[in-house]
C-alpha cells in the first residue's frame, strides 16, 4: 500500500536524514533532489572537491564512509550511488560495523539482480535494490525507480523516493530483494530494441528514395503519432545538433552489460527475445568494424546514448 506523505506547501511535513555515498552524475542528482524537497543529506564521495560542491548546496560533508555513518542518527538511511559490482560490495563492507537490521541501505546503481539477492541476504542493514531510469538528462523531472526489498523499508523511505522520482507515481516496490534490479535489467533490454528499431527506420529514410529532413520527420512523429516517445525526441535533438547525416558520429555503440544479462536470463527462462538479442548483437558488431563508418542505425544509437545518459559520443 502506498503511503501518502503529509506535506506543507508541497514539501514533506518532516524531513528525513539520508546519507548519500557517491556523488557522480546520478548521485549528485539524488542528493540535490533530496535537499530541494526539504530532507537533510550527509554526503560522501572519493573526490573531496565533489563533496565540497555538495556542501555548498546544503549537504553536510563527510570525509569517509565511516564518518558518514557516524554522523547519521539511528535508524540510519543510506543511499549508495556507486558503480555496480565490486564498489557496491566494498561500500557495504565499510558500512557493516555501523549498521544493523533497523537501518536501510538503498543500492541505486545498475547492479546485477543476482548480486542484489545475495546482498539482501548478507547485508546487516535492510537492503533495497533500486533500478533507476531517466538518466542525467531527466534530472529536472525526476526518475522512474523500480525497487526491490522488504515492504516496510520501502514504505519507510517513500518520502525520499517521492523526492528523487517524478513523484509518487514515479516509483513502486516490485517485490523481494533483486526484483528492482531485475525489472530495470529487462527495461534496458527493451530500450536496446527500441533504439534499434528507431535506428533502422531512420537508416532506411536516410538511404531511401526521397531527400528527407530527418529532424522534421522526427518532430512530426513526436506530435501525435503512435511511435512518439522520449527516445524519438532525443533522435530529433540528434539530427538538429549533429545534422541530417549525423556528422562525425561514429558507428560504435558502447554499453551492453544489462542487455547481456537480459539475454542470458531469457535463455535460462526459455523465453524468446529475438529483437533484444539482435539489438545487443548490433552493439557488439559496431565494435568489431573499428573503422568508424558503417550503419546509420548504430550511429544514431551512439548519439541516443548521449541524449539520455550523457555517455561519451564516439566520433570518427
Amino acid at each position: 500500500m502506498r503511503i501518502t506523505t503529509p506535506t506543507i506547501g508541497g514539501r514533506p511535513e518532516w524531513g528525513m536524514e539520508i546519507g548519500v555515498i557517491g556523488l557522480g552524475r546520478m548521485g549528485r542528482i539524488v542528493a540535490d533532489r533530496l535537499l530541494a524537497d526539504g530532507h537533510s543529506v550527509v554526503a560522501y564521495d572519493v573526490d573531496p572537491e565533489t563533496v565540497a560542491a555538495a556542501a555548498e548546496d546544503g549537504a553536510t560533508p563527510a570525509e569517509s564512509i565511516p564518518d558518514l555513518a557516524e554522523q547519521l542518527s539511528s535508524p540510519k538511511r543510506i543511499w549508495l550511488n556507486v558503480p555496480a559490482g565490486d564498489p557496491v560490495d566494498a561500500a557495504l563492507e565499510e558500512l557493516e560495523p555501523y549498521v544493523d537490521s533497523d537501518d536501510i541501505v538503498v543500492d541505486g546503481g545498475n547492479s546485477n539482480f543476482e548480486n542484489s539477492i545475495r546482498r539482501g541476504e548478507e547485508t546487516d542493514a535492510t537492503y533495497l535494490d533500486c533500478g533507476t531510469s531517466g538518466g542525467p538528462a531527466g534530472a529536472e523531472l525526476g526518475f522512474s525507480m523500480m525497487i526491490g526489498g522488504p515492504e516496510w523499508a520501502y514504505e519507510e523511505l517513500t518520502p525520499a523516493f517521492d523526492a528523487v522520482a517524478t513523484g509518487p507515481e514515479g516509483h513502486d516496490r516490485m517485490g523481494p530483494s533483486g526484483s528492482g534490479h531485475y525489472v530495470k535489467m529487462i527495461h534496458n533490454g527493451v530500450e536496446y530494441a527500441l533504439m534499434q528499431a528507431y535506428g533502422e527506420g531512420f537508416e532506411l529514410l536516410a538511404n531511401g528514395r526521397y531527400d528527407l529532413d530527418l529532424e522534421a520527420v522526427a518532430h512530426t512523429w513526436n506530435n501525435g503519432s503512435v511511435i512518439r516517445s522520449w527516445l524519438l525526441e532525443l533522435a530529433e535533438e540528434a539530427f538538429r545538433e549533429e545534422g541530417n547525416d549525423l556528422g562525425d558520429v561514429a558507428d560504435y555503440v558502447a554499453g551492453g552489460s544489462t542487455g547481456t544479462w537480459t539475454v542470458q536470463e531469457a535463455l535460462e527462462q526459455e523465453v524468446p527475445v529475438p529483437l533484444i538479442y539482435q539489438a545487443l548483437a548490433e552493439r557488439f558488431a559496431s565494435r568489431a568494424t573499428g573503422d568508424g563508418k558503417g550503419r546509420f542505425s548504430r550511429r544514431l544509437a551512439n548519439r541516443l546514448r548521449y541524449g539520455f545518459g550523457r555517455h561519451e559520443i564516439a566520433r570518427k
